[in-house]
């Protein structure tokens, strides 16, 4: 659990880092791909990609045993049920990301967004694949609604220590959830339009998200606040690394943020 929430903030950093760095001084935004293939040729940069490899592997075995497991207490009722298999969807998506970053390890070139349009294509060529991808696109806007809903409302509050530094640092986790919440929206957003249009090459990932924001009035400081964001979220993942409760695992007498309001 804790590799597989660093290597998702190291992830975020350099998403954010890149982003940042276009606002301030020109250049395309990076997606995820994009943002890893920059590694490649830093010193270190084989073993940083192969560490990060390692630890989205292990977060999808995490989310794989919790969902399994129900660690966290969802339940067996039919939004019990909902939750762990979205956990358990989560930890799968993250363990085929981290084959690609392996990928990279290895010396094979990042797609950018086209890996968006690459996936779009094969399921635009299924039986119903216009509306697998508008379920898909259904389904990331979903995502992002309650990723901004979980940092609006502070409900990941629930599930992490109350210390003196977590209460310090919720400013910087609400707008790091937030912020990935909306750019998340803005993928499934495109998914909507290549599913409507029939058309793969509407899909974008996170980079193509973060070009328009950049392409809107105001767009180098929105493509900054989004940078400042998603550097956020990674300091989210870096806290719950260390920070998260785990109930079946968890001390039963530790206090959470909830708890402490």
């Amino acid at each position: 659990m804790r590799a597989g929430y660093g290597a998702r903030g190291v992830i975020y950093v350099l998403i954010g880092g890149l982003a940042l760095f276009a606002a301030w001084r020109g250049g395309a935004a990076e997606g995820t791909q994009g943002a890893l293939a920059t590694l490649q040729n830093e010193p270190l940069g084989q073993t940083a990609l192969w560490c990060i490899a390692v630890g989205l592997g292990a977060y999808m075995i995490w989310r794989l045993v919790d969902a399994a497991m129900d660690l966290e207490d969802h339940g067996t009722e039919a939004k019990g049920i909902f939750a762990r298999l979205a956990i358990a969807g989560t930890g799968i998506i993250h363990g085929a990301i981290g084959l690609s970053v392996a990928g990279l390890a290895m010396g094979g070139s990042s797609g950018g967004d086209s890996g968006a349009q690459d996936w779009t294509a094969k399921l635009m060529q299924m039986p119903m694949g216009p509306t697998l991808v508008a379920i898909a696109a259904a389904v990331v806007i979903g995502a992002g609604g309650y990723y901004a809903y979980k940092g609006l409302t502070k409900k990941y509050r629930e599930h992490m220590y109350n210390a003196s530094f977590t209460r310090r640092i919720q400013p910087v986790l609400t707008f790091g959830l937030v912020v990935h919440g909306i750019m998340l929206a803005l993928v499934g957003v495109s998914l909507g339009f290549a599913a409507m249009n029939t058309d793969p090459s509407d899909a974008g990932g996170l980079g193509q998200a973060l070009e328009t924001l950049r392409s809107f009035a105001w767009g180098r400081w929105l493509l900054g606040g989004a940078g400042l964001g998603l550097i956020g979220f990674a300091v989210y993942n870096f806290v719950e690394a260390r920070y998260r409760v785990i109930p079946q695992f968890s001390d039963p007498d530790a206090q959470t943020l909830a708890d402490a309001i």
